[in-house]
């Protein structure tokens, strides 16, 4: 059994990671502002006596005797970093500083979220590790996009500085169970407007590409990362290679909620990426894994959960 700290663990991604913790006999510590997290998220776990919520900042220095640290805290959707974009790269900035500094006390191994924003509008394609990626620096989305480059290099000069066992996974697309309904992202977007039988708003032509992953996939890949040895710590890209255009997306949606609904077309956002998709040769030599689930199971899955939720 470990001691293991999962910070923004309250949120999307991180209540899964806690579960499947808490699942293989560990002791876990979730910390989360509750900003874009929910208690409901972790309600199941609340009674057992491996884990412990803490309502905490990690803008803030924390303390505690653990041996292994999962940095998720971040808004991760453009409306929820959007908001306000001083606290994003806070969060991203000071706290990679603070959960570092935890992980050089206590000589933990610390593990980065760190994310596919980090290669702006790519004009390499698929996208792989070494590329250093093409980012607006004063843009809307840079908070975020910025926030989470400098985090990877705090991270590497902590581990080439002060010898830290540190892991930097860059998290493509992802989906599931638990995305907030109203978080913009644009899986959700479709299956709850498809869902209410709403139009399904499309920004640009629909021709832009993404890769999308399920959440059960990528909670597996971040495990993985953690378990390898000290000689890897990434960056590794977790994410669905598979491509597809936004419209292609919609229309799957459409036909697996037997929808009414029409799309329509609205301006690109600033700054939005036209394709996105991993590389997953390092993650497949390295780690063993590749995604299993593919889009139209996974789509089964959120459209099931957005019906209860809406209910």
């Amino acid at each position: 059994m470990k001691n293991i700290l999962v910070s923004g663990g309250a949120g999307f991604i991180g209540s899964h990671l806690c579960t499947r913790l808490i699942n293989e006999g560990h002791k876990v510590i979730c910390l989360d502002n509750l900003f874009t997290g929910s208690k409901e998220n972790i309600a199941h776990l609340e009674g057992n006596s491996r884990f412990e919520f803490v309502q905490f900042d990690v803008e803030n220095p924390y303390e505690s005797d653990v041996d292994e640290i999962y940095n998720l805290a971040c808004p991760a959707s453009p409306i929820h970093y959007q908001y306000d974009a001083i606290k994003t790269i806070k969060t991203s900035v000071l706290g990679a500083i603070n959960m570092l500094e935890l992980a050089k006390n206590t000589k933990a191994k610390i593990l980065q979220a760190s994310t596919s924003e980090i290669y702006g509008d790519p004009v390499v394609h698929p996208q792989v590790e070494d590329y250093w990626g093409n980012v607006n620096p004063i843009g809307i989305r840079s908070c975020y996009d910025e926030g989470k480059r400098c985090a990877e290099t705090l991270f590497m000069d902590y581990h080439r500085q002060n010898g830290l066992r540190i892991k930097i996974i860059r998290i493509f697309n992802t989906y599931g169970p638990r995305m907030l309904p109203n978080d913009g992202r644009v899986v959700s977007n479709f299956v709850v407007q498809a869902l209410k039988n709403q139009d399904i708003t499309i920004y640009g032509s629909g021709k832009q590409t993404r890769s999308f992953q399920y959440v059960d996939d990528l909670i597996e890949g971040m495990i993985r990362t953690m378990n390898t040895d000290d000689e890897f710590i990434g960056p590794v890209n977790l994410g669905n290679p598979h491509e597809f255009s936004i419209l292609e997306l919609a229309e799957k949606v459409i036909a697996l909620t037997n929808s009414k609904s029409k799309l329509i077309f609205k301006p690109l956002p600033h700054d939005d990426p036209k394709q996105r998709q991993p590389d997953i040769t390092l993650a497949k030599a390295k780690l063993g894994w590749e995604p299993t689930i593919e889009l139209d199971e996974g789509l089964r899955h959120i459209i099931e959960y957005f019906k209860e939720y809406q209910s």
